[in-house]
């Protein structure tokens, strides 16, 4: 599946401290059903096996649904479940070394914070780019603000998708898709409420008004 057909607009990262008693393959199947479209699952602290476990838990649910799942930072966890995309940081593997063991079929998100990074990303061969952090927010404390303005420019200066990333709530999403982005991520926007269906809903509409 080619990552300019994906639907970038409603993206969640999964962080299970939100997820409380429930578990994160039910918090996610109610978010797709509340219009999520990408799932990113994220496990900075999980051993190889809980996280390989949760990954194919989550596969499951997403391929049911027909919504991508990516796995963050773990190349080895993306390859043993056939995750669809993997998601990378700064810091992360080289795109080249991750793409000649992942595939030229599987999708590749770098994170950006200014446009120099994007471009470069896009040179080496980045399917998409999550631009941020857009606010600060309690899951990446030590991540870099982006301007709107910087945001924007990151999104003129590439031709592949670019979601923003970092703090975005029901009450800033939509000054943040005015910025002519393809997709916002959240995390704690749909994970921390009751209603994780509605509160997808919530954002989905004010993605769709803005595009």
């Amino acid at each position: 599946m080619s990552s300019l057909k994906w639907d970038y607009s409603l993206y969640l990262v999964t962080d299970r401290k939100y997820s409380g008693q429930r578990s994160l393959t039910e918090c996610v199947e109610e978010a797709i059903r509340g219009g999520v479209s990408l799932v990113q699952l994220r496990e900075k602290t999980a051993s190889f096996l809980e996280f390989y476990e949760l990954a194919l838990g989550l596969k499951e649910v997403t391929s049911r649904h027909n919504v991508p799942l990516i796995i963050n930072d773990r190349l080895d966890i993306a390859l043993a479940v056939n995750a669809d995309g993997l998601h990378l940081g700064q810091d992360d593997l080289p795109i080249g070394v991750a793409r000649e063991h992942f595939g030229e079929d599987k999708v590749i998100g770098i994170s950006v914070s200014n446009v120099q990074e994007a471009i470069l990303a896009e040179k080496e061969g980045a399917d998409y780019l999550g631009a941020g952090a857009m606010f600060t927010t309690g899951t990446k404390t030590d991540a870099k603000l982006v301007s709107l303005e910087e945001l924007r420019r990151i999104k003129e200066a590439v031709a592949i998708p670019v979601v923003a990333i970092g703090g975005i709530k029901e009450k800033n999403a939509a000054k943040i898709m005015g910025a002519g982005i393809d997709g916002i991520s959240v995390v704690s926007a749909i994970l921390a409420e009751e209603d994780m269906e509605m509160a997808a809903q919530k954002l989905k509409r004010i993605i769709l008004s803005q595009k």
